[in-house]
């Protein structure tokens, strides 16, 4: 699957995972080593996550139903956790640095293509 940003015309990931079962949520991310940078996990539903045993810091965004984003958050640190934001019901992670090599801001359309 693939994410773009239609709003800016730019592709966030080529090779994104969906989470959407209780044990791929919880799992996420934890135990890798290597996030590469065409990658993305879709957390869903999810409205705040935690970054507690990662190994590197990642970009978060947090979009509605529609993938219209609600909130991003750049570069969040190994053993932190988010607010919860309600207006949330997908969390998107990718690599850290994708959100400013994309320009994705608040606001912002996505798509995810199959």
């Amino acid at each position: 699957m693939r994410l773009i940003n239609t709003t800016k015309n730019t592709v966030l990931a080529e090779n994104v995972f969906l989470a959407n079962k209780s044990l791929s949520r919880i799992k996420g991310l934890l135990g890798k080593k290597v996030f590469l940078p065409d990658q993305a996990i879709i957390l869903d539903p999810c409205n705040s996550v935690h970054t507690f045993f990662m190994h590197f810091a990642i970009d978060v965004i947090f979009v509605d139903r529609n993938y219209k984003v609600v909130k991003i958050l750049p570069k969040l640190s190994p053993n932190r956790i988010t607010s919860v934001y309600w207006h949330s019901s997908k969390v998107i992670e990718l690599p850290a640095g994708s959100l400013s090599l994309t320009n994705t801001q608040d606001q912002d359309q996505l798509q995810l293509i199959k």
